[in-house]
């Protein structure tokens, strides 16, 4: 049968300021690496956002959605499906954001000033999907864990970036609240060392099937790893 493989959690440079490569790059990786597609998941404004905070709103929008067109138009190219989306943070607690759009994102610059409850009150009102990303992520400006189950609908579990105690500490945390469970590489250059997301048994059609499907669980989290030669291979 076959798989359709996607990327929940990817970074570019346009929109992140840690991240390496454009996002028309990390499209051709991701078409390499034999996935159907991703979703462009940049800092947001409170988060390592390379669009200066001083730009008026519309044009900061406007800026932070080029790293999406730039990896979009690449992929029509090529044959691959690419979403848009943004990782949230607050106060080092990440949460990826899908099913809302730039207009939504116009009508609402008041997110900018929001701690994370009032924040994932709204997405969810609004029509959106949460994803908590690898939510037990130790760094020195996280002061501490934040878990919020009530608040999510899904666990991100595998996270390619992150230590296999943050993974298997995420899969408890989900297990515990029976709430859905994603992957994503949370990559952020062209040569990540493990890829990983979700797959389907079929193609889909637009982030908000993606984020319908991902409520019937009809999915699978899978991971591959690079190898020598600039491959990957399933783990």
């Amino acid at each position: 049968m076959e798989t359709y493989r996607y990327d929940l959690h990817v970074h570019t440079k346009l929109s992140s300021a840690c991240a390496h490569n454009t996002g028309a790059e990390m499209a051709d990786l991701y078409k390499a690496a034999g996935y159907a597609g991703f979703v462009v998941t940049d800092h947001f404004f409170c988060g390592n956002t390379s669009v200066p905070r001083e730009l008026p709103w519309e044009e900061w929008v406007a800026r932070y959605h080029l790293s999406y067109e730039d990896a979009k138009k690449r992929g029509d190219e090529i044959g691959l499906d690419v979403f848009f989306g943004w990782e949230f943070s607050y106060q080092g607690t990440d949460f990826i954001t899908l099913g809302l759009d730039t207009d939504w994102l116009l009508a609402h610059p008041e997110v900018t000033k929001m701690d994370a409850r009032r924040y994932l009150n709204l997405i969810r009102e609004s029509g959106g999907y949460i994803i908590h990303a690898h939510p037990f992520m130790e760094a020195g400006y996280i002061p501490y864990i934040r878990l919020m189950p009530r608040l999510v609908d899904a666990v991100e579990i595998r996270n390619g970036g992150k230590p296999a105690f943050v993974n298997e500490m995420a899969a408890h945390y989900a297990g515990s609240y029976d709430l859905t469970v994603t992957g994503g590489s949370d990559s952020h250059n062209d040569h990540w060392g493990t890829l990983t997301g979700v797959e389907f048994d079929r193609r889909i059609t637009s982030v908000n099937d993606l984020t319908e499907t991902l409520k019937l669980r009809q999915h699978r989290v899978f991971a591959m790893l690079r190898q020598d030669d600039g491959t990957y291979r399933d783990e």
